[in-house]
């Protein structure tokens, strides 16, 4: 493998870390920023729904925008306007600021989210085998930095600005030099076989009908990790008996254990193949949200919060390769990059839907109720497993093969 793959692979490596880091020091000080712009409670819903739905048209205009820019610059001037909207959100002082600041980071995100996976899935075609689960390895641990540098800002009482600027005046310039290295389907195609047919050609399109299990799939898993993210710690402490501070560890217990499935799921990807590991993960996640809904105390829901990081860890990486993988192979690396960021949409489709949702039915019939419906959601990921075979994992008669799995192939057939 060249070095060319090797820097682009790190590089975006530390590009995920980054937006992991990002994204949770804008979550977990929701609210501080509430505070500090005198948001009511009654408008603070619209402000956090405002942010998925501008990623969501930022990913649709990235969509159109790769048919003439390449990913990787998009990604190299979208992660800055991202970082330095985190500081415009803890440096504002007025509600408008706040709403500009907001808007420019769910728009920025959008294409970030999109561009950064297409070139991890075209990276991953390049290398022949499975790397897209360690970039978002690579998420979570930056997600599990940035959650415990916002600990540490809320426990010293630093001013929002105070906590974000160090963040933002390293990580800015680190990207902005990494992003030199960044590979996207040509550069890949090129470094690989001089003179190869990896010239960025193909359709840029693909049929929704092609996408429809996938998009359900992201779908479902965004349900289940919001889900977590927005109730567990309500869950544990008013539905389980927790105190107080044991509310505050199953969300971390979810993000180790999404590190560590992350960390070994490409090894498991490519010994038993992305339909064993995809089935795997759901199962997983599904007995996850059983032992919660059916869980006597705290520390039996502390066990299925573990279960549920283990279980959906596997599922959005693999969803956006196998989509990517479909495309390619029907249409050429224009449609991947074009299914990629169609597919990125429904990951906020998912956000929206799923606290929202499990709040309802709490407050309707019983948060334990309500824990079942992610579940038979995440279920349904079992019946789309076959989605997400490549053409080369199957023999002739149909059977997988039980080893090692070509996940994909790159324009010079590597």
């Amino acid at each position: 493998m060249t070095d060319v793959l090797r820097r682009g692979r790190a590089s975006l490596a530390f590009s995920f870390f980054t937006q992991g880091v990002t994204f949770a020091l804008l979550v977990t000080r929701i609210p501080a920023i509430q505070g500090r712009y005198g948001v009511s409670d009654a408008l603070l819903p619209a402000f956090l729904a405002a942010v998925p739905v501008l990623a969501g048209v930022g990913s649709v205009a990235t969509e159109q925008l790769v048919k003439r820019v390449r990913p990787s610059r998009l990604l190299r001037w979208s992660q800055p306007v991202v970082l330095l909207s985190l500081l415009g959100v803890g440096a504002g002082g007025r509600m408008a600021g706040l709403g500009v600041a907001l808007a420019a980071f769910g728009l920025a995100v959008g294409a970030l989210d999109a561009s950064m996976n297409m070139l991890g899935v075209s990276l991953q075609r390049a290398y022949g085998r499975s790397i897209v689960l360690g970039f978002h390895a690579a998420y979570s641990l930056g997600g599990i930095v940035g959650a415990s540098l916002a600990w540490a800002g809320a426990h010293w009482h630093l001013a929002l600005w105070v906590s974000y600027l160090p963040v933002v005046a390293v990580l800015l310039p680190a990207v902005l030099v990494g992003s030199r290295w960044y590979v996207d389907e040509r550069a890949a195609a090129v470094s690989e076989e001089a003179g190869g047919n990896g010239n960025g050609s193909g359709s840029g399109t693909v049929a929704f009908k092609l996408l429809l299990p996938l998009c359900l799939v992201m779908t479902f898993a965004y349900i289940g990790d919001s889900t977590v993210s927005n109730w567990s710690a309500k869950y544990l402490q008013d539905t389980l008996g927790g105190s107080e501070q044991l509310a505050t560890v199953p969300y971390n217990v979810y993000m180790v254990t999404t590190l560590l499935g992350r960390t070994i799921g490409d090894l498991g990807v490519r010994r038993f193949g992305a339909v064993a590991v995809v089935r795997l993960g759901a199962l997983v996640a599904a007995l996850g949200f059983a032992v919660v809904a059916g869980a006597p105390g705290a520390w039996v829901g502390m066990l299925g919060f573990t279960l549920l990081g283990l279980g959906l860890c596997v599922l959005v990486p693999q969803t956006f390769a196998a989509a990517g993988r479909h495309a390619f192979e029907n249409h050429g690396p224009g449609a991947s990059d074009a299914a990629v960021a169609r597919l990125n949409i429904f990951n906020y489709v998912g956000f929206l839907i799923g606290s929202p949702l499990v709040g309802a039915l709490g407050d309707a019939w019983s948060y334990r109720g309500a824990m079942l419906v992610p579940m038979v959601l995440v279920l349904v990921t079992v019946v789309y497993a076959r989605s997400f075979a490549p053409r080369s994992d199957r023999y002739r008669g149909g059977h997988e093969r039980p080893r090692t799995v070509d996940v994909g192939r790159g324009s010079n057939g590597v």
